[in-house]
Order: structure tokens, then C-alpha cells, then sequence
């Protein structure tokens, strides 16, 4: 970890109300020793099990993970799968199986009342993640929807949106662990170009200011177009994380 001392948002007024609102974060980051093989702020290379295997336990403030499954595209089976711009991302290493141990992973390595921010579609929204959270200290308490500007596949809805569940390990709290209010659960963002699987900076980053700390790191075993690493440069955190892809 790099060690910065931080500057706290200055306190609401006292109005003689109990308010369960704090623009103040008053947790801190255990220090993070850099396990060899490891580098921040760097494009790292490297399976991301193995990568959480290597970190410190409950030393983490914030984690992202979004996971390359296959999800709706199995059960709608478009026929043009792989074909034009399906193709990248058809052609990328399926984590369906392992997503469970990808969150066991992350769970370990969050400190106590840290975030996990995961990326899912409407269709394990509505059939539900909750196995995925079996065994851990996780629990589900907000989402926010991402309205991506532009149309995607379907049946008969057209795909616009992507979800960003939000995960707490326990304790579960907000006062004085998450800083910033303004976030709307509706959030409109278009990503420029065609990448593979991009995600919002714009959101990622307002994300990461209200639950961390100026210096803190943000870890990302499933980096992809290393979106998360481009928020923590923009909101001066410490970016941790790879992609098998590097």
C-alpha cells in the first residue's frame, strides 16, 4: 500500500438528529505489503485466482469484479455467436464455474465493512446470484443500473442496460464507511469505441471515491480493458489487479 494521510470532507452540521448519512469515511486500510510477482498500477498478466491467492487477507477496501460468463447468450442462442463484433468476445476464457470461487477469493481479501462491485446481466439478476455468495461474509445491499447509450441484443427487449450489484462484507454499515451521496442508482454513460466488455469509468470512479481513501488500493482479478485501473488514476487511488489476457 502506498501510505498518504488523508484529508476528511468536513462534517454536516449538527442538527440535533441522529443521521445515518456521513460525508466523512472514518475506516482506514491496514497496510498492503506488495507480495513478490505483484506491481501496482500496472497492465499485470496473470490468471486471477492465482492473483488473489497471492494477497494479504483483510487488507482491501475495495474490489471489482466482472466476470466473462455466458449467461443469457446460452439460453437465447442467436446463431451469431462469434461472428462480427461477438467475436472477441466469444473467443475470452468463460469464468461461469469459477465465479463462486472468484468471490470467495475477493471476500477473504476485503478488510472488514469492504465493497465487492459486480458486474452482472438481467439474466442472473433475475434468476438470481445468491449462490455465488454461499460461504462468505458478503451481502448484497444496493445496485446501480448502467445505461450503456446504445442497443444490444434480444429476443424481444433490446439490451441497453448492465447491473453493478453492490456487495458489503461484514459488518454492514454506511455511516462513515461510504462518503459520498450524490451516486444515482440510474447511471448514463456511453463508453467510446468498440472494446471488449467495457465498463464505465465515470461510474467505477465515483464508485471508488465513496467507499476508499486518497492512496488506497482497489483490487481487480478480471481487469479486461482495465477500466477500474483508469478510475483509481482519475481519484488518486492505488490500482491492484490483472487479466489473462494482461
Amino acid at each position: 500500500m502506498v501510505e498518504q494521510a488523508t484529508t476528511a470532507q468536513e462534517a454536516p452540521p449538527d442538527t440535533g438528529r441522529v443521521s445515518v448519512f456521513s460525508s466523512v469515511r472514518q475506516m482506514d486500510q491496514p497496510p498492503l505489503a506488495l507480495p513478490p510477482g505483484l506491481a501496482f498500477d500496472s497492465r499485470l498478466r496473470m490468471e486471477g485466482l492465482h492473483f488473489l491467492s497471492l494477497l494479504p487477507s483483510g487488507a482491501a477496501p475495495v474490489a471489482f469484479l466482472d466476470p466473462q460468463y455466458r449467461g443469457v447468450l446460452d439460453h437465447l442462442a442467436y446463431g451469431n455467436e462469434g461472428e462480427r463484433r461477438g467475436a472477441a468476445r466469444a473467443s475470452l476464457p468463460q469464468m461461469t464455474d469459477e465465479i463462486p470461487v472468484f468471490i470467495a477469493g475477493i471476500d477473504r481479501c476485503l478488510m472488514p465493512s469492504g465493497h465487492l462491485f459486480l458486474w452482472t446481466d438481467k439474466y442472473h439478476l433475475c434468476t438470481g446470484i445468491g449462490h455465488w455468495l454461499e460461504g462468505t461474509a458478503l451481502e448484497i445491499v444496493d445496485m446501480v443500473t448502467w445505461h450503456k447509450q446504445r442497443i444490444g441484443m434480444g429476443y424481444r427487449t433490446r439490451r441497453a442496460s448492465e447491473y453493478l450489484i453492490v456487495l458489503q462484507k461484514a459488518p454492514r454499515k454506511a455511516k462513515g464507511v461510504w462518503k459520498v451521496h450524490t451516486i444515482p442508482d440510474m447511471w448514463s454513460e456511453k463508453v467510446p469505441g468498440r472494446r471488449v466488455h467495457p465498463k464505465p469509468v465515470g461510474l467505477q470512479s465515483a464508485l471508488i471515491e465513496a467507499v476508499s481513501n486518497p492512496g488506497d488500493v482497489v483490487i481487480d482479478p478480471a481487469a479486461g480493458s482495465f477500466s477500474v485501473m483508469e478510475a483509481c488514476r482519475q481519484k488518486g487511488r492505488t490500482f491492484l489487479g490483472c487479466d489473462i489476457n494482461g
